[in-house]
């Protein structure tokens, strides 16, 4: 059915991208693509897999929609290419000896989108947003640790807080919002929602639900305009419809699969269209339990659980070797990450012993556990579009038949999965993954006060232990401390398993060559965008 649809799409893409910019039909020569002068022009098309479901920064919390506020919105601070804080709409800042208070100083040479000055009032009114309890929003925690958040002139904000907060200084990485067009707003119905208004190096310009977002240069942005004139995103579920939109020259980026990557791509052809990249994601597969239902509320379950699935066959046949096994939420190598915690090895035998301990025993012969005269029988989902976990499903799917456990797996839309199913909780397990933040605070993931409807802790995890650990890693100054806490953290988690933790897989972006100025680094290779170009000879759309 998709190959019925997929002239429709491509009309409409031609359609607009000829509207918008003006086609140039013809192909590169050889001796234009040597020519690497920085230049103005062009558009960037990427794909994606998922649309956005809201461009409001505070209501934004899937990837989709992040990927845009990010181009559109400026925090106080970011993070640089090689993961260090510095500044953005903060051209400085000064902390207090305690650690307790900070004051920035702002950029005095910033606009909104629509001509409006930047100013302190505008940092002033997004931290007084994020903790309005009206505003629906899964990240507000750390914002109210603040006791008092001041604008005492309009290029100066000063908060302070009660208690140290480890990660205070990045927290203000934070997209910052426009006061003059949300004050007295009810954010939830804000037109921003679907046509944001920013500070960032792309304006806003349309949304075609469910098939491509477009973004201009902002010709007034404060470190200086883009290079590149527009970025595209088109929004295609299906990855192997997206690869060939890559081949075709629909798209000129996209995140490559696996199997693209080390199989399909390695043609001389394809060489000299592409070039290809690789380097650890800071993200995690797993295998999440809805600890809200009776069958998952015995750890000994999702321990055997655990044992029964054998990571390195995830790795092998869904990764193809690209990636690593994860044994927690943080990635191996990261300061965080605990080397020497407890992992499940793949181990049927003593899946199954810790079943029948639990009172699950296949009594009637036909290969399925039952209990009290209940089947041990479940249902994983996961979301449409990604093949990794669709496979990595149909992998432990197999494996959990053989020691005794009747599961399904149920493949659902991404904004029907994360309304209907995920965030009400209306699920069994769930494979999902999570992108890691640079700052090890799990607060919002593992606290037991983040099990509520549209907050993080999806499966409704609650150890006292875990939320002290998370209170006094929030707390310390010192990383030595806070990596024995956070070392501490895993080793619960470890025991009681409310994931059972899959892999780290390997980013495997792809973008066109006749893209230059691409730089890869810890942070990835989206870090510079603005500084992407495409030499003059070498551009495809005009306008």
């Amino acid at each position: 059915m998709r190959w019925l649809r997929l002239p429709l799409q491509l009309v409409r893409l031609v359609a607009v991208l000829s509207l918008l910019m003006g086609c140039r039909a013809e192909e590169l020569s050889p001796a234009a693509e040597g020519a690497a002068v920085p230049a103005y022009g062009d558009t960037l098309i990427m794909g994606t897999i998922g649309d956005a479901s809201n461009l409001l920064p505070p209501l934004a919390s899937d990837a989709s929609s992040t990927a845009i506020t990010s181009l559109v919105y400026n925090g106080l601070v970011r993070y640089d290419k090689d993961l260090q804080i510095e500044g953005d709409l903060a051209q400085s800042w000064d902390i207090s000896a305690d650690g307790r208070e900070i004051t920035f100083h702002l950029r005095r040479d910033v606009r909104w989108h629509d001509g409006a000055p930047f100013t302190s009032a505008d940092v002033l009114f997004t931290y007084q947003l994020m903790i309005d309890p009206a505003t629906p929003t899964a990240y507000a925690e750390q914002y109210r640790q603040v006791s008092k958040a001041e604008a005492p002139d309009p290029y100066t904000f000063r908060v302070r807080y009660d208690k140290p907060l480890a990660a205070a200084l990045p927290s203000w990485a934070l997209d910052i919002c426009p006061k003059h067009l949300l004050e007295g707003q009810d954010v939830t119905t804000s037109p921003l929602c679907r046509a944001p208004v920013g500070t960032g190096p792309f304006r806003f310009v349309s949304w075609q639900p469910g098939e491509m977002i477009v973004l201009e240069r902002n010709e007034d942005y404060y470190e200086g305009a883009a290079y590149l004139r527009r970025v595209l995103y088109r929004v295609i579920p299906d990855s192997t419809t997206m690869f060939l939109e890559l081949q075709s020259g629909g798209l000129d980026t996209m995140g490559l699969t696996p199997l693209q990557f080390a199989r399909q791509t390695e043609t001389p052809a394809f060489g000299r269209r592409f070039n290809k990249y690789r380097y650890p994601a800071f993200a995690y597969t797993y295998l999440g339990y809805n600890l809200r239902k009776p069958l998952f509320q015995d750890k000994r379950v999702r321990q055997a659980i655990s044992h029964a699935i054998d990571k390195q066959e995830l790795i092998d046949g869904v990764l193809l070797g690209l990636g690593q096994p994860a044994n927690g939420p943080y990635v191996p190598g990261s300061w965080p990450h605990n080397p020497q915690v407890k992992d499940y090895a793949f181990d049927p035998a003593r899946a199954a012993a810790l079943l029948e301990e639990a009172g699950w025993i296949d009594r009637d012969g036909d290969g399925v556990r039952e209990r009290d005269g209940k089947p041990l029988r479940f249902v994983i989902l996961t979301n449409q579009g990604n093949d990794q976990r669709i496979k990595a499903g149909e992998i432990i799917q197999r494996r959990l038949a053989e020691v005794g456990m009747d599961v399904r797996l149920r493949v659902i839309e991404w904004a029907s999965f994360l309304k209907e199913f995920i965030y009400p909780g209306k699920f069994d397990a769930t494979l999902l993954g999570w992108t890691v933040p640079i700052d090890p605070d799990g607060y919002n993931v593992w606290h037991s006060s983040k099990t509520g409807p549209g907050e993080l802790n999806i499966i409704g995890f609650n150890n006292a232990r875990v939320d002290a650990l998370l209170e006094q890693g929030r707390r310390s100054l010192d990383q030595d401390r806070r990596q024995q806490i956070y070392w501490q953290l895993q080793e619960i988690l470890a025991e009681e398993v409310p994931y059972t933790f899959l892999f780290v897989p390997d980013s495997l972006p792809v973008v066109a060559r006749r893209f230059h100025g691409i730089e890869q680094a810890p942070a990835g290779i989206q870090h510079n965008l603005i500084r992407w170009f495409v030499p003059q000879a070498q551009q495809r759309y005009l306008r």
